[in-house]
């Protein structure tokens, strides 16, 4: 039987064992962990969500959410557990961070076909193979990659956000609600009025940093940007960012707040939350100090403060294909962050991908072509263009969709129209038997 090595058991690792698996195919599954970890990682098991434990929206308007129902309808391991291990966030998809990733593990470490290996990998192995250890792959890995490209491979910087215990937060200055009251209440929002707001700016641009060797806003990615960096760039930058009053309103005063500090449940039993948006890479004592301005929050206990990390990523339109696998060999991959596509649903995506492609190719059966009129197509086809000169990670988005070859003036209906035409080629692809 042909045999495949995944090398990493984070998102897009676990769900390309996975997928491998399913189609016959004998994988060693090789993980770090428990032997080694890194500063971000609290447990043992697979798949671990080091930052926010939310998979973002789950409306087909959405481009996450259209992304997430094709992984569905493909059998995805991760949407699987994220489904099974679902706690309440409005219109989001947020899981139980220790109940998914304690799923995961199980599945993967119950599966005939995987064998589980424990220990850091220091050299890309001959394929078949798929790298898949994500933006906190090991200093020598990392080393080992650059040597295997031959080339300089860029890096960018990562901040998890804090978590506070339910019974800590003063409910009698907060109050449940999602904005602009869609789906359930699932949200703690704490409200700030302006002269609370301007105090806890300026404390915020002033606090101590923790040092990280390196780190410049440069470098920053935009999509997970440390709290206070985004508070250098302007007083109201937060207002009109993660502190957005808007669709909020306060039932003390009936009006929409100066700001809003909003807080998502992060285990099924709702006694741990995170701060949404507060990434950051403050010191501990800091982040008491200055959270714990927020009113609501004046006696907040922290159960994990934030933490700053080192992401890397490949400059993968120069090196990877349309199915995240070397130009140069075919039967070398790589999944998951280090390719550049960001969040935990692009990452499961590109495992998804790289494994249903190196089936295919180990198999000797034709590979499976994922168009751009697909979620899963656009992102890998986004990650491969050549012609992109300054690449970013990326998430999933609209804009990187084909368009649609009519015109729909209403956003919400245009994408919608995207999504349904998307999961029809979908059908159609799993129906030729993926």
């Amino acid at each position: 039987m042909d045999k495949v090595k995944v090398i990493g058991a984070g998102l897009a690792g676990s769900e390309a064992a996975w997928q491998l698996a399913q189609r016959g195919l004998q994988v060693e599954l090789i993980e770090m962990k428990p032997e080694k970890k890194t500063p971000a990682h609290h447990s043992d098991g697979f798949a671990e969500l080091v930052c926010s434990n939310s998979l973002r929206g789950d409306r087909l308007e959405n481009a996450v959410g259209l992304l997430k129902e094709e992984l569905r309808r493909l059998d995805s391991l991760i949407l699987a557990c994220a489904d099974a291990t679902r706690v309440e966030a409005g219109g989001c998809l947020a899981v139980d961070r220790e109940g998914f990733s304690r799923l995961v593990t199980e599945k993967i470490r119950s599966h005939p076909n995987i064998t589980v290996i424990s220990r850091e990998v220091t050299k890309i192995p001959e394929g078949p193979v798929i790298v898949a250890t994500g933006p906190l792959t090991s200093d020598a890995l990392s080393q080992a990659i650059g040597e295997y490209f031959g080339t300089d491979y860029l890096h960018f910087f990562d901040a998890a956000a804090p978590l506070v215990t339910a019974e800590s937060i003063d409910m009698d200055l907060a109050w449940w609600q999602s904005r602009y009251d869609r789906g359930t209440p699932d949200y703690i929002n704490c409200a700030l009025d302006k002269e609370q707001y301007l105090a806890f700016v300026q404390e915020l641009t002033a606090a101590e940093e923790a040092p990280v060797h390196g780190f410049e806003d440069k470098n920053v990615f935009e999509g997970c940007m440390p709290v206070e960096v985004m508070a250098r760039r302007g007083v109201d930058t937060l207002r009109y960012g993660p502190l957005k009053p808007v669709g909020l309103k306060d039932p003390r005063t009936g009006r929409e707040p100066y700001a809003v500090v909003q807080l998502r449940q992060d285990n099924a039993a709702k006694t741990v939350f995170n701060l949404v948006g507060f990434q950051t890479h403050l010191k501990f004592g800091e982040q008491k100090r200055v959270f714990s301005m927020i009113p609501a929050l004046h006696q907040a206990e922290f159960v994990r403060y934030g933490v700053m990390h080192q992401n890397t990523f490949l400059q993968s339109p120069r090196l990877l294909d349309r199915y995240y696998a070397d130009r140069r060999d075919p039967l070398v991959a790589f999944a998951g962050q280090m390719t550049g596509v960001e969040g935990y649903v692009e990452s499961a995506a590109s495992g998804y991908l790289a494994a249903v492609a190196m089936a295919a190719k180990v198999q000797g059966r034709p590979i499976p072509q994922f168009p751009q009129t697909t979620a899963i197509g656009a992102l890998a086809l986004y990650i491969s263009d050549e012609r992109v000169e300054h690449f970013q990670p990326m998430n999933i988005n609209f804009s990187i969709i084909s368009p649609l070859d009519k015109r729909i003036r209403k956003k919400a209906e245009k994408n919608l129209a995207i999504a349904h035409r998307s999961l029809d080629t979908i059908d159609q692809l799993k129906a030729q038997g993926l």
